[in-house]
């Protein structure tokens, strides 16, 4: 079958269809959470606005923003739009830093969650009869559950292989023979090192596609993933309080961005600090309100995700750029904002590096300093400390020219920074314990 052939219709429709959609799926929404959600009720009478007033696109940034916090506050189903009784599934974060953010869905949403999970996975490449390997962890998070049932339906087989259990990946991997493998781009990274040290060549196995979220991740180390295994890496987006993942997804076609299935979602860009609507093709933070959702609508809700919007390419829906950080994962060391995502690209750019890293944060006498903590790779020509000192310092160097301003390095012998498990954690801030 022809691969447009197999596109839904709204994929490739003009923009004024899908505006038109959008602005019919927009009033349903905005009304659907004022009529039943007594947060959104009580904000929008506060900011002196009402579902009627939304005629046309432009209306939207004339209504409050939500965020996070407002369902913590409403813990745990006070921002359900509909009975109990109708919501069949409920995921949450983890809650670690307060009350966990719940999450509900109905039958029809489980229904469009899958729908969009399917056409992301197509449009990564995917197609019926391929073998998919989860190894996101199932649980509360929304991750596994999302791309398992969009998996199934768009006909594959699935592996709900969860995550670690390092050991077991690997023998379901060469027993099982996947074509897909869903995971994190770190957890990606460091399957890959173990096929390796089980005398294994990543590029010998099933695999054709990588579908890698769940954290922010570079080009540089897209390369990395795609040269270790000889595979397509796409990137998935999404996140719990607006459904999960699929909201957008790269399009193998092309991978110059994550198109926005804007038939169900409608995305802005703000000003983080004004809150003013940017834009196209402005960096910010990315803001999203869905058109479909019953269970859990969200209305402008921003998600701290940083990236800008681009045309549509190999479908007709905006593109977003990946998302090169958060604004709450953002460091300021001595005065100067500075993204996880650019120390990465400065360490990628050294084969003698491994893509291992982490940041250690602290602060002396009132000031914040950096770390950073790199490994060598195994075919690095070298292991002593002379030659781990030698890329030390020509790190530092490099990163200083990319970020202004001076950060201490140490580069590790191989395998000495800690691996990822499921979801990486890069910054380790010692500045509490100061």
């Amino acid at each position: 079958m022809n691969a447009k052939a197999a596109l839904d219709p709204i994929e490739t429709a003009s923009r004024d269809e899908i505006s038109a959609l959008q602005l019919e799926r927009l009033k349903w929404s905005v009304k659907h959470a004022y009529d039943n959600v007594d947060h959104y009720k009580n904000s929008f009478d506060e900011a002196g606005v009402h579902p009627d007033d939304i005629q046309s696109l432009s209306d939207l940034p004339k209504f409050p923003l939500s965020r996070k916090k407002h369902i913590r506050d409403n813990y745990p189903f006070g921002m359900f739009a509909v009975p109990k009784e109708q919501v069949i599934r409920v995921h949450a974060s983890s809650g670690t830093t307060g009350n966990p953010t719940v999450v509900g869905y109905t039958r029809k949403d489980i229904d469009t969650w899958s729908d969009l999970v399917a056409r992301s996975l197509r449009a990564a490449g995917a197609h019926s009869g391929q073998i998919a390997h989860i190894a996101f962890g199932y649980g509360l998070r929304t991750n596994a559950f999302g791309l398992h049932y969009g998996a199934e339906k768009l006909g594959c087989m699935v592996i709900p292989m969860s995550g670690g259990q390092a050991e077991k990946q690997l023998q379901l991997i060469n027993d099982f023979k996947p074509d897909i493998v869903m995971v994190t781009p770190s957890y990606m990274l460091s399957l890959g090192d173990m096929l390796k040290r089980n005398g294994i060549d990543p590029r010998d196995t099933s695999i054709k596609i990588g579908i890698h979220g769940a954290e922010p991740w570079t080009y540089a180390m897209r390369d990395e993933i795609e040269q270790l295994f000889g595979i397509d890496a796409l990137d998935i987006y999404g996140l719990s309080e607006v459904m999960g993942p699929g909201v957008a997804c790269e399009c193998v076609e092309d991978k110059d961005g994550l198109h926005i299935w804007e038939d169900h979602f409608y995305p802005e860009i703000i000003d983080p600090e004004t809150e003013e609507v940017l834009p196209d093709g402005e960096q910010g933070e990315l803001v999203l309100t869905s058109l479909t959702k019953e269970a859990l609508p969200v209305i402008r809700f921003r998600t701290r995700d940083l990236t800008r919007l681009m045309p549509g390419t190999a479908r007709s829906m905006r593109r977003m750029e990946r998302v090169g950080g958060r604004s709450d994962d953002m460091l300021i060391i001595r005065g100067r904002n500075v993204f996880p995502s650019q120390i990465e690209e400065v360490i990628l750019q050294d084969k003698r590096l491994s893509p291992h890293y982490s940041l250690e944060v602290t602060r002396h006498d009132r000031m914040e300093n950096l770390t950073v903590l790199a490994e060598v790779r195994p075919d690095a020509g070298g292991f002593g400390e002379t030659f781990r000192q030698e890329i030390s310092a020509d790190l530092a160097r490099r990163i200083k020219l990319s970020v202004g301003f001076s950060v201490n390095t140490k580069v590790l012998p191989v395998d000495e920074i800690e691996r990822s498990m499921g979801r990486v954690k890069r910054i380790i801030d010692l500045r509490e314990a100061d």
